[in-house]
Order: C-alpha cells, then sequence, then structure tokens
C-alpha cells in the first residue's frame, strides 16, 4: 500500500489530522469550540504571538500635517531667533523652496498641563487636560515631503502605493471579535472637503485579500450602501439566495487551487448580510444620552461633524471592530491641517473642529473600562518647518518630513511621558530619532504580534508592515 492509498483509505482520520495540523499552522482556525464547528473565516479572532495590552486601534489621522512645533512640541527658541534666518538651510527641505522666509515663532501660547507639567498649545484646551494619559514621540521622521507618498507611508510603512496599510495587516494578523461588523472601519472627513490625497489607496489590503482593506463609511445618508434589504424581499428568501450563492461559489473552489479573492468574496457575502442586522444598531448615535452627546461636542456646531465620528467609532470599538481610522482634513491645502497659508487660522479651525470630541473620545473610553485595552493614536503625515512660508499676507509653515510629533494613549501605553526631542527649533530630529516602522512596530506589540513574526508571501518573498526595519519604543510602553 502505497502513502497516498494510506491516507486515502483513512479518511477523517490522519488525513484529517494532517488538514488540521496545516489549518492552525496558518492561523485559519478560530479558537475554542470543538474541532467541526470552528470557522474557516478569513476574519475570525485569531491568537496573537503573545499576550497583548491593547486589543483594537482608534487612529486619528490628522491629515494634511499638523505643526509639532505649535501644537504638542514647545519650542521657546522660536521666539529667540524670530525673524532670523536659519544659516545652511536645504531650501527643498519643504515643497515650495521659492517661499522660504526667516524663523517664525509660535502665534500660540504654550502653558504647563497635568502632573507631568507638558506644555500645550492654547488650540487643545480640552485635551491639554489628558496629557498624562498620553506617551508623545517628538522624534518621529519620514522619507517624503509630499502628501500623497507621506500619507502612504504614515500608513502603510512605504511611500508609495500597492502595500497593505497598518488597519490591513492588524486584522490579517488578528482578525475581528464580531463577525457582524467590517473588521476595519475608516471615517473621511464629513465637511465636503474630498478624501486625503491618495484617497482610498491610504487604507488599500494591497497584496493582502480584500477582505482586510478599510470599509469607508459614507459621509451622508446609510454608513453603508445597501444596509437595509429591500422591503419585498423576506428574511427566508433572501436567506436562501445566499446559500445557494454560497453553494455555488464553494462548488467553483473544490473544482480549483485555493483563491484568496474568491474566499474574501465568500466572506462579504454572508458579512454583509449579518451587517444588514447588526450595523443599523451600532451606527445609532442618536440612541446615546444626551450627556454623552455633548461631552464629544456634538453640541457645538463647530466640532459636531468630527463628535459624531468619534462617538460612532467608539460603538464600532465596543461592538468588536478591530480597527477604527477617523481623518481630520481633506484633499488640500485650507481643507486640512496644511498651513502653507495663515497658520495661525488653519490650525485655530481645525484644532476646534477636534480638540473637544478627542478629549470626550478619551474620557468615554476611560469611563466605560474600554481605555486600558484600547490603542488611541493621534497623528498626521509630517511636520512643519520652524521658518514662515511668505508669499502671502498671512504667513504659514511649509511641509517638514524631518520632525513630527505623534502621541498615544491608552492599552499598553505608559501616561504622561515624552519621547525623543527635534532640534531647538524643531527643525529635525536629534535625541532617539524614530522611523515611522519603528511607531508601526510598536503598534503591533501592544496589539500581541512580533512585527517580524507577521508576514505575507508575495511574489516570492514574505513581506510585513516594517519591511526591513522596525525597533519597538519600550521608552513608552507600560
Amino acid at each position: 500500500m502505497t502513502r497516498r492509498e494510506l491516507l486515502k483509505c483513512c479518511g477523517m482520520g490522519l488525513g484529517m489530522i494532517g488538514l488540521y495540523g496545516i489549518l492552525q499552522g496558518e492561523g485559519l482556525l478560530a479558537r475554542g469550540g470543538p474541532l467541526g464547528k470552528r470557522s474557516l473565516s478569513p476574519l475570525s479572532p485569531k491568537a496573537p504571538h503573545f499576550a497583548p495590552s491593547a486589543k483594537r486601534v482608534i487612529w486619528l489621522f490628522i491629515n494634511g500635517g499638523p505643526s509639532h512645533v505649535d501644537t504638542w512640541e514647545y519650542k521657546p527658541a522660536l521666539e529667540k531667533y524670530h525673524d532670523m534666518e536659519l544659516e545652511g538651510f536645504d531650501k527643498f527641505t519643504g515643497f515650495f523652496s521659492r517661499e522660504v522666509g526667516a524663523i517664525m515663532k509660535s502665534p500660540f501660547k504654550f502653558s504647563p498641563h497635568g502632573q507631568s507639567g507638558k506644555m500645550v498649545s492654547e488650540i487643545f484646551p480640552y485635551l491639554g487636560e489628558h496629557v498624562d494619559k498620553m506617551a508623545f514621540v517628538h522624534s518621529l521622521y519620514s522619507e517624503s515631503n509630499n502628501h500623497t507618498p507621506a500619507l502612504f507611508m504614515m500608513n502603510s510603512g512605504l511611500p508609495r502605493s500597492g502595500f497593505p496599510c497598518m488597519g490591513s495587516w492588524i486584522t490579517y494578523g488578528l482578525g475581528s471579535e464580531s463577525q457582524d461588523l467590517p473588521a476595519f472601519v475608516v471615517m473621511a472627513d464629513p465637511r465636503d472637503r474630498g478624501l486625503p490625497k491618495g484617497g482610498r489607496s491610504n487604507w488599500s489590503s494591497g497584496f493582502l485579500p480584500s477582505v482586510y482593506q478599510g470599509s469607508l463609511l459614507r459621509q451622508k445618508g446609510d454608513p453603508v450602501l445597501n444596509l437595509r434589504k429591500p422591503e419585498k424581499l423576506s428574511e427566508t428568501r433572501q436567506r436562501a439566495q445566499l446559500d445557494l450563492i454560497q453553494q455555488l461559489n464553494r462548488w467553483d473552489m473544490e473544482q480549483q487551487s485555493h483563491d484568496a479573492e474568491l474566499s474574501a468574496r465568500i466572506e462579504s457575502f454572508e458579512r454583509a448580510y449579518r451587517m444588514q442586522s447588526a450595523a443599523p444598531e451600532a451606527f445609532q448615535i442618536d440612541t446615546e444620552s444626551r450627556h454623552t452627546k455633548e461631552l464629544y461636542g456634538m453640541d457645538d456646531s463647530r466640532c459636531a461633524h468630527f463628535g459624531r465620528q468619534c462617538l460612532m467609532g467608539r460603538r464600532l470599538l465596543e461592538r468588536g471592530t478591530r480597527f477604527v481610522q477617523i481623518y481630520s482634513g481633506g484633499n488640500e491645502n485650507q481643507r486640512a491641517w496644511d498651513g502653507h497659508i495663515d497658520i495661525f487660522g488653519n490650525h485655530t479651525r481645525f484644532a476646534g473642529e477636534t480638540d473637544k470630541p478627542i478629549a470626550g473620545l478619551l474620557t468615554d473610553l476611560e469611563q466605560r473600562g474600554l481605555l486600558r485595552d484600547t490603542l488611541v493614536i493621534w497623528g498626521g503625515e509630517f511636520g512643519r518647518l520652524p521658518m514662515a512660508q511668505i508669499g502671502s499676507l498671512k504667513p504659514g509653515r511649509d511641509h517638514n518630513p524631518h520632525a513630527m510629533t505623534v502621541w498615544m494613549a491608552g492599552g499598553g501605553v505608559k501616561g504622561g511621558v515624552s519621547y525623543g526631542e527635534s532640534d531647538e527649533l524643531g527643525h529635525k530630529a536629534v535625541k532617539d530619532p524614530v522611523h515611522i516602522n519603528d511607531l508601526h512596530a510598536t503598534v503591533l506589540h501592544v496589539l500581541g504580534m512580533d512585527h517580524e513574526r507577521l508576514t505575507y508571501k508575495h511574489n516570492g518573498r514574505r513581506f510585513r508592515l516594517t519591511d526591513v526595519a522596525g525597533r519597538v519604543i519600550r521608552e513608552v510602553l507600560a
């Protein structure tokens, strides 16, 4: 008897043991329950590499490049050298080489907050009260001074399109705690400002199966298209239609080698059906109390739109969504935190839209016991230069890829700490510089994943979110 004949005769014996081992090694088996009831869904929950300190992420993407020297990194030297030229400055550092002016002091006042005494810009009166929950990274830097590649860099770790973003990598590695809601949700700026530059590529799954890409919620009307089934279609009939579709799809899969995209398509039908029951309730933020709505600033016309998104993000997270990304700012310049002109007016406006909602989110997560295992991230694609960008009546600041600030709060992060520094003017990261790959490695770490082990084979090589680099910033971890 040959080995092949032996395995064939054993049927559900040795053959099933081998299959079980393969599926378990690929992370395709859900945890818990008897073997016969385990799920083969690509979004079923998967065990992390080690015990995590966070289970979910909400990333507040401050789109356009917020000025670190006007928000979170206090630089008194800017006032000392105000209106002086910066000797040896490379005028091509920013995007507008012909509009480089002199060093410009911040138009905002800074004051100490919290027990940590963190110096915070006056544009964040609400968030300033939460600095003892935050870990600041002041020495982050990027590889591009242009929005689109810098956005790709911050989202996927590489300054070009075609690669999976962080949200896709995380849902690929951990699956979803909810089988009835999207695992990875994206919300764009709702004030008719357009999508961030690079569009949907910012939350693309790249070469990962498309089931892991971000689900963009609509800015008006139902957050998801076709969320309600046709009135004339009964639940029994709809279920029968889906069963037939699934039967045909699975029959097709048995006739050919495994197709990841077909698997994703099968899963999308089932998830869409389940969402018709679960999603409407998750999106009904009007059922929240008046106190909660006011906490998020929904009673203030300046920030009500962003407050709704933050509140919806909290509702999704507590119902099992793994990764939520909310963009403040749209496509370009004055529609985003892209203060080329009038940095004072630009940052005053966008901080006014986001300060109270984000502070409310932190308070709400903490009150509900969710902050201890939810990682909150605040940051953009790059910082701004310490000198003025001239050419308009009200000066702004140009792009600065050499230094920016992000902060994290919640699961696994120390509160009230600052890591790294830029030079005295905020031009370049000089103390403990942090590459974006390092930031990504740290996020994966608090979620219980080793960034070097989370890989996917594509075109003959193993890819990962941190490419061939990445170091966990242990100094900011609890």
